[in-house]
């Protein structure tokens, strides 16, 4: 079992940038497939970015491509968001999540461990 703890959120202004981290305990991280997940008010939560198990495949929506990156640092335990060129749109409580497989899934059904989450709002 992993335990998720996701940190970095805040306020930015549109066009600013924000870090999220999310430090996994129990098993490794290297042991995970891990990825972003966000809710903003009033819609589903949506799969944002995910990180195979290796690390040697990435995946994300449309709506964040050049804009976000996701990486991991297996010796830390460690899984980054990086978010540049935020939006108002991108307002949102973000998740981490792990599922114990080789492959990126967008479903959220496909992760077994989550994070409580950490607030990301963006000002226009």
């Amino acid at each position: 079992q992993v335990q998720l703890v996701e940190s970095g959120g805040g306020v930015v202004t549109a066009g600013g940038s924000l870090r999220l981290s999310c430090a996994a305990s129990g098993r490794t991280s290297s042991s995970y497939t891990m990825a972003w997940f966000r809710q903003a008010p009033g819609k589903e939560r949506e799969f944002v970015a995910g990180i195979s198990r290796s690390g040697s495949s990435t995946s994300y929506v449309d709506s964040v491509k050049g804009r976000f990156t996701i990486s991991k640092d297996n010796a830390k335990n460690t899984v980054f968001l990086q978010m540049n060129s935020l939006k108002p749109e991108d307002t949102a409580v973000y998740y981490c999540a792990a599922r114990p497989s080789l492959w990126v899934r967008s479903e959220e059904y496909e992760y077994d461990y989550w994070g409580q989450g950490t607030q990301v709002t963006v000002s226009s």
